[in-house]
């Protein structure tokens, strides 16, 4: 056998090149921080900001954040003329006015979108430093529309994985809980996007890699309906099953970036679905009363029914009950035959490896030129060795099992839209993904991807509330080319309850810099003894470093020190354990989840030791933190 690994001077070169961050100077005064596209443009337009500054200040939050702090880990590379691109669009505003909704704003893309002037990579190390001809078509219309490119995102790997780990990119963090994935494979722009390191980003969904991102991550997210919007130059996973579009913090900001990127490409075969009709325009379509008369079907075999589905279930009906409040009417409905009709009719396995094969062809000076290339260079992650070596496995493209795959897509489609009439109904609904984030390094279960990525369907998700401090999506899937309506649901939806919440480990910068650690210095006496405790508490990381020292008690009888709180009926309870029987001293970390950092910070966590004594004897003091 030939071998085809590259140099040792290749091989270090390409891991380099994932090295590749540029510091920027710190923020302006105007706060990015959640803000909408409209409050930026509002910005500019009065003169309090510039798209130089906002791009100085989201790149500052990058550089807080996403290379310091928390570390999500997010980006990939930094656009190195973000600033130059910028102030070349501040001086076509001030002597031309704006081009659009979009002038000067500053954006993020996933790093399997073509750029002419930086390098799209997919993640892998395999294909690092290489270098695309042109944009992809969503690309240009941006650039036309005058964003800002502030860099790319990072990816699952060649977008085969929803948890975001790449050879290249590493592995991404979810900003509401550091131990959590991001989902994906959009991962890298669902967790920047959250953290407010743009305004808003873009992603590609083959079953369900914007709408998971999404529902990870408190953001809106649309997989629109195959051919609204072209995919030419996305590297591909399955190009019948594939689409791009943007993840957003608002309905609103993802009407303004749909409106911008969605049209015919004849580089696309899949658009001609638009030849000879209107667009439609999603801002437009925007209403707070779409929810009122409009009719929804509960998809009951998507909810779960145990452990932590049970949970995100239970959130995303009382979040169909909010609709309810808002006018909607729901009844409970079933697609005939789904379970027959689904099963066997997914693309990737089939089309992925001759996809890449032509995309690849197309690249001139592309590091590899195939799948089984890619794979014998070994620089792919390791998890996603044993299902690359899967899909390499085809022989060719078209087969018999592919035919029969491909055939099920249309009754499978017609199945639910033939519902969809018979009922009357405006959308089917159902959780985004049935489980929140899992544990880095577990796999992500409980995905609800298959029906839209099957089927062509446009399907919304939109927050639907938290559970145990971690976020919910709920599902809207439409009828055919009807994207816009469900825009129109979801900003009603949006409007009327507002779910969406900001991470813990990213809040706005102080001065251009990350807020600083907290501290804790204070004693606890009772009848039976002290306790002297120091404690340094991280707002980024949600992580209490803390030292106590029992005093004036013999060891025997003490029983432990704890931090406790209160709850709504003043009773006490123990949060966390900090020595144990018969201890004088202990220090340690602890990582604290939702509810105890809300505590931390209110001044509503205490200090006690618990010592010998019928009753227990307590000596208590609240922990109040301070710079």
């Amino acid at each position: 056998m030939i071998s085809i690994c590259p140099p040792a001077y290749l091989r270090i070169s390409l891991v380099l090149t994932a090295l590749f961050i540029v510091v920027h100077p710190v923020a302006a005064q105007f706060e990015v921080t959640e803000a909408t596209i409209a409050d930026l443009q509002e910005g500019m337009d009065a003169g309090r900001t510039t798209s130089a500054e906002l791009t100085a200040a989201y790149l500052a939050r990058i550089t807080a954040y996403d290379q310091a702090g928390p570390r999500l880990n997010a980006m990939i590379r930094i656009n190195p003329s973000a600033i130059a691109d910028a102030e070349a669009l501040d001086a076509e505003r001030a002597s031309q006015g704006p081009r659009g909704s979009l002038h000067g704003i500053p954006i993020i893309l996933k790093d399997n979108y073509d750029t002419f002037n930086m390098p799209t990579t997919a993640g892998t190390l395999a294909l690092a430093g290489m270098l695309p001809p042109d944009d992809a078509s969503q690309v240009r219309l941006l650039r036309e529309a005058g964003v800002v490119i502030l860099g790319k995102a990072n990816m699952h790997e060649l977008a085969s994985g929803i948890t975001t780990v790449a050879s290249l990119g590493g592995q991404t963090l979810n900003p509401y809980n550091l131990g959590r994935n991001p989902g994906g494979s959009s991962g890298g722009t669902g967790a920047a996007i959250a953290a407010s390191f743009g305004a808003i980003g873009w992603g590609s969904d083959t079953c369900g890699s914007i709408r998971i991102p999404s529902a990870h991550n408190n953001l809106v997210g649309l997989r629109p309906t195959k051919g609204l919007s072209s995919i030419d130059g996305i590297i591909p996973l399955s190009h019948t099953q594939d689409v791009g579009g943007p993840l957003a913090r608002s309905v609103h900001d993802l009407a303004v970036a749909l409106d911008a990127t969605i049209g015919p490409d004849s580089a696309d075969p899949a658009t001609q679905i638009l030849d000879g009709r209107t667009l439609p325009r999603f801002v437009d379509a925007l209403s707070t009363g779409a929810l009122d008369g409009a009719r929804i079907g509960i998809l009951a075999s998507h909810f779960g029914d145990g452990g932590d589905e049970a949970a995100v279930a239970s959130v995303v009906r009382t979040a169909i009950g909010q609709m309810i409040e808002l006018g909607a009417d729901t009844l409970t409905v079933e697609i005939p035959d789904y379970q027959t009709l689904i099963t066997g009719s997914g693309l990737i396995g089939y089309e992925f490896k001759w996809d890449l094969l032509d995309y690849l062809a197309g690249v001139p000076g592309a590091p590899a030129s195939s799948l089984a290339q890619i794979i014998e260079l070994g620089l792919l992650h390791e998890a996603l060795v044993p299902g690359m070596r899967r899909r390499n496995e085809s022989e060719s493209r078209d087969t018999e099992e592919y035919r029969t795959a491909m055939a099920k897509r249309a009754p499978l489609r017609d199945a639910v839209v033939t519902l969809m009439n018979e009922r009357g109904l405006d959308a089917l609904v159902y959780p985004t993904i049935r489980t929140v984030a899992g544990p880095i390094g577990e796999p992500q279960r409980g995905s609800n991807c298959q029906l839209s990525a099957h089927t062509g369907l446009p399907a919304l998700s939109v927050p639907a509330g938290m559970s145990r401090g971690m976020p919910v999506g709920m599902e809207l899937l439409g009828r055919p080319l009807e994207d816009d309506q469900l825009l129109a649901l979801g900003y009603a939806f949006e409007q009327g309850t507002d779910h969406r919440r900001p991470p813990f480990s990213t809040p706005p910068l102080v001065g251009g810099v990350a807020q600083a650690p907290l501290t804790a210095e204070l004693r606890a006496t009772g009848a039976r003894g002290s306790v002297a405790g120091r404690f340094d508490y991280n707002p980024l990381t949600g992580t209490l470093d803390y030292q106590v020292d029992v005093e004036d008690i013999p060891a025997i009888r003490v029983f432990a020190v704890v931090l406790a709180h209160q709850d709504d009926e003043r009773q006490w309870y123990v949060a966390h354990r900090l020595t144990g029987p018969e201890v004088l001293t202990g220090q340690g970390t602890i990582t604290l989840a939702s509810p105890m950092r809300s505590r931390l910070e209110a001044g509503e966590l205490y200090l006690e030791l618990v010592s010998e004594g019928q009753p227990l004897q307590v000596a208590r003091s609240p922990v109040v933190l301070s710079r």
